[in-house]
């Protein structure tokens, strides 16, 4: 989890320049959930999303998603991707589904509903530009966790 602080300036930038966009689901005045979904040249990523326990009957989630796939598709977006679901294969991930309740297995059996292709990226990676520097910062970064 980041800061809020975080989120604002994710959005802010790529929000700007267009590249972004924050959904929010409400009934009655009542917040139900949100999403931020970016998209960039020809494809967008679901990335952040929150939503509350109440009144889960409504599927609040489902919609915003829906309303993220829209978007993508005003913006000529071939793609969408839902980023992120346990690891493990492909064969994994259908025997386990049903049954599995920890990790990730809950959100990969609400993006199964959706349909689409099940693809693995390699991750991400950080290239050091400056090697001392990024020492430094790693180090200081883990001292304000622990």
């Amino acid at each position: 989890m980041h800061t809020p602080a975080y989120y604002r300036d994710a959005y802010d930038l790529f929000h700007s320049r267009g590249e972004a966009e924050l959904l929010l689901a409400e009934k009655d005045g009542e917040s139900l959930g949100a999403l931020m979904v970016f998209g960039w040249g020809p494809g967008a990523w679901y990335l952040y999303g929150a939503s509350t326990t109440s009144r889960r009957e409504l599927m609040a989630t489902y919609l915003l998603q829906w309303e993220a796939m829209r978007w993508a598709r005003q913006r000529s977006a071939a793609w969408y991707d839902l980023w992120g679901v346990p690891d493990a294969t492909p064969e994994e991930l259908e025997a386990a589904f049903e049954k599995r309740q920890d990790g990730l297995w809950g959100v990969y059996r609400f993006k199964r509903g959706f349909g689409g292709e099940w693809f693995q990226t390699p991750g991400a990676w950080e290239i050091p530009i400056q090697p001392a520097l990024y020492r430094a910062y790693r180090m200081l970064g883990a001292r304000r966790v622990g």
